[in-house]
């Protein structure tokens, strides 16, 4: 079973992170960030990873180490469940309309990070929570998770369907991408014998 149990404890957060990779997309999400949870719910339910998360954070300041410390400790559990990655498919790739709006993301869990960030809002905020935030979560999660990733809004015009667009093409690209793949042998998804190398 890929599975992974992070926390980690600092003076601004405390998060606790459960993932099973091969789940059935169950979520169980609490960060104290309405907006930030729906949209991890909706990670959860199309990457069909089962998810766990716990935040406590200095929300009375504002809610970016909460939002940043989250995607660090899920990056964190997805690359420790992941392990050495032998027989991944490794690469996924997604495409997600969601009525005016298209978002694409392509990844390689290579253990190489990187982010392509092409994603631009109308509007400050969506809710409570500033739009500037969802940049630090997937970054977050993309270097701790081991991830060379790219994010693009194609277009759209709602920042709502704009952002949840994007964390569903994650969610599928990072499905498919993490699955087994039937054909492999079981080694490394890489010609030099080793990822991150």
């Amino acid at each position: 079973m890929r599975a992974a149990t992070i926390e980690r404890k600092t003076r601004e957060t405390e998060i606790f992170v459960a993932i099973e990779l091969d789940g059935t997309g169950d979520y169980d999400i609490e960060t104290g960030i309405g907006f930030f949870d729906h949209m991890l719910e909706a990670f959860a339910k199309h990457s069909m990873i089962d998810l766990k998360v716990r935040a406590e954070g200095d929300l009375h300041i504002d809610m970016h180490h909460t939002v940043e410390d989250v995607g660090i400790v899920m990056g964190q559990a997805a690359a420790k469940a992941l392990g050495d990655c032998n027989g991944i498919r490794r690469f996924g790739a997604s495409y997600i309309p969601m009525d005016e709006t298209l978002s694409r993301a392509t990844l390689d869990i290579s253990k190489r990070p990187y982010l392509i960030w092409k994603v631009d809002f109308a509007r400050p905020k969506v809710g409570d929570m500033d739009t500037e935030l969802f940049k630090e979560w997937f970054h977050a999660f993309a270097m701790n998770a081991g991830i060379c990733l790219h994010v693009e809004n194609i277009y759209g015009e709602n920042t709502h369907h704009i952002i949840e667009s994007c964390f569903k093409a994650l969610a599928r690209a990072f499905r498919d991408a993490l699955e087994v793949d039937p054909r492999s042998d079981g080694g490394s998804p890489s010609t030099k014998g080793s990822l991150g190398s």
